[in-house]
């Protein structure tokens, strides 16, 4: 976590520290029993195939919380966090071998807006492409 993140030492184009999440079969799998999301594209290739995906792929709020995690954690803490949304662009299709995927994050600071509360736009991609557009946080801070 970052200490010290505060309103006034915070300026319109700061980044954050940028992250990189693995993503295996075993992710999906304990996610799924968290969430309680058993949806077989989640877990099964042959099923996964056969409507129309690639390969198993990622939940969608497993993408967005890992996502969410490079605010909350330059922020010092998720209780920060007021508003959060995305859009679903591509999914994260995760291969079943030893490396998995990536979800890679990056956001920077997009506009300072009233009473402490800063706007943070996000990126996030994995093997390349944009999966979350529109990803964007509101943070209140110090």
């Amino acid at each position: 976590m970052t200490a010290n993140v505060t309103y006034a030492s915070v300026e319109v184009g700061t980044e954050l520290p940028a992250r990189t999440f693995p993503v295996t079969r075993a992710t999906l799998v304990q996610y799924a029993g968290a969430s309680g999301d058993f949806n077989p594209i989640h877990w099964n290739e042959r099923f996964a195939r056969e409507v129309g995906l690639p390969d198993v792929i990622a939940h969608g709020m497993f993408t967005m919380a890992e996502a969410i995690r490079v605010v909350t954690d330059w922020a010092g803490d998720p209780g920060a966090v007021t508003e959060y949304g995305v859009r679903f662009t591509r999914p994260v299709v995760v291969p079943d071998d030893e490396a998995g995927a990536t979800i890679e994050v990056s956001g920077k600071v997009a506009a300072k807006l009233d009473d402490g509360l800063v706007r943070v736009d996000l990126t996030a991609t994995s093997d390349g492409k944009k999966v979350l557009g529109m990803s964007r946080a509101v943070v209140r801070l110090a």
